[in-house]
């Protein structure tokens, strides 16, 4: 199997080493968490030569006897070197019931450089503060980024490469299997039933678990569309799983905090404030819409603006649809002062579809970049100060390096 080195996270990481918080790698089931775990262990080797790891995975029967805390904490003192950079690495610690006891009280020791992952439906951003009582520190890891994907598959056409992309998705796991059919099936079955839905039901003590699916299909199905959390409840009144608003709130909030999907809000661009009544719902990777409605309509232009909105999240924006003039703009893009407006169309050939995807963005008035996101399959040209660019050369951005294993 091929495994490519997550630069831009193991610098991060690498970066954080010896911080004095707790650092907690977040994200999807299947993001590739733990793999970058093993990685991060084998950088401090060689960064560090001293160093004493202490890591555990509790995927391994070996750790069986450590589902205890108290066991845990022992064993983890039992092997504290005086004198050296003490690091230790913990995998799926959400398995050891009352884990954070252990991990609170290492940490208030002072000795140890405490790492650990877990499920993404228990090691939740918003819980954070709450499992551990001193300061942490998210890493959160994303599925393959398409330039993680040319990392895997290198290809000298990056357009064809990015319909393949666009096809199977950043699930690094599905890559393993044959054909699209196994992928896909790997993907619903293993990853999103199995594991997400899974985790969703025990972690909130959900009972409804065909209203969970229907809402699931219902948010894939109107991935890009504004929407409420009343309208879903009132267009899914008409099936057999009828819930009211609250019940339908209480599911999508269970669904974004484990990361299967991430609601953005929109902004008033004009008049500078957020608005609250309706939002939008893009997955944490677009291979889940295929896997689970099929790929009779592929719908290009949804699919291209959700790979735009993870990987501005992916690049550390805060991420918003903007509102300007009743006209909407996809997304409004902030990060440390830097302000970037981005439409994303697939197709923008025809003139009447040109026209339609720039005019947003010739009304805003400020100097920020303008960017119009499509595929052009040609290089980046300039109309009226707005940028457009072909989406594989915006998401190629960077390709991390590749090792053979």
């Amino acid at each position: 199997m091929k495994l490519i080195v997550r630069s831009a996270y193991l610098e991060e990481m690498a970066s954080l080493a010896l911080a004095p918080d707790i650092k907690v790698i977040t994200g999807v089931r299947r993001s590739g968490k733990s793999k970058l775990m093993e990685a991060f262990s084998e950088r401090l080797k060689q960064a560090d030569a001293g160093a004493n790891i202490i890591h555990i995975n509790f995927n391994l029967t070996e750790f069986e006897g450590l589902l205890e805390y108290h066991a845990l904490e022992q064993y983890i003192e039992a092997r504290y070197q005086p004198g050296k950079n003490n690091y230790v690495l913990i995998d799926e610690v959400q398995m050891c019931p009352s884990f954070e006891k252990a991990i609170n009280s290492l940490h208030a020791k002072e000795k140890y450089d405490i790492w650990v992952t877990g499920s993404n439906a228990f090691l939740q951003s918003s819980d954070l503060a709450t499992l551990f009582v001193g300061r942490t520190y998210e890493v959160h890891v994303f599925p393959f980024s398409f330039s993680e994907y040319l990392a895997y598959y290198p290809a000298e056409n990056l357009y064809g490469s990015l319909s393949s992309y666009i096809r199977e998705g950043g699930m690094a796991g599905s890559y393993l299997y044959r054909n699209e059919a196994q992928k896909y099936r790997y993907i619903d079955t293993e990853v999103l039933n199995a594991l997400i839905v899974r985790d969703i039901m025990t972690k909130y003590h959900l009972r409804n678990e065909p209203l969970l699916h229907e809402l699931i299909d219902f948010l894939m199905d109107n991935i890009g569309n504004v929407t409420s959390v009343r309208t879903i409840a009132d267009t899914l009144a008409s099936g057999k799983n009828k819930a009211d608003h609250k019940t339908i709130g209480k599911y999508i909030d269970a669904l974004c905090k484990a990361f299967a999907f991430y609601r953005i809000r929109r902004y008033d661009i004009r008049g500078k404030r957020y608005l609250q009544s309706e939002d939008k719902y893009y997955l944490t990777d677009h291979s889940f819409r295929f896997a689970r409605l099929g790929t009779k309509n592929m719908d290009y232009g949804r699919v291209l603006e959700n790979i735009v909105a993870v990987e501005l999240l992916r690049r550390g924006y805060e991420v918003y649809v903007g509102v300007l003039y009743q006209k909407e703009i996809d997304f409004v893009a902030i990060r440390q002062g830097e302000r970037l407006y981005i439409q994303v169309a697939n197709d923008i050939s025809s003139p009447d579809t040109f026209r339609r995807e720039i005019d947003p963005l010739l009304r805003i008035r400020d100097a920020y970049p303008k960017l119009l996101i499509a595929r052009i399959y040609q290089p980046a040209w300039q109309h009226e100060g707005i940028r457009i660019i072909d989406a594989a050369d915006w998401l190629a951005d960077a390709v991390p390096q590749r090792e053979e294993s």
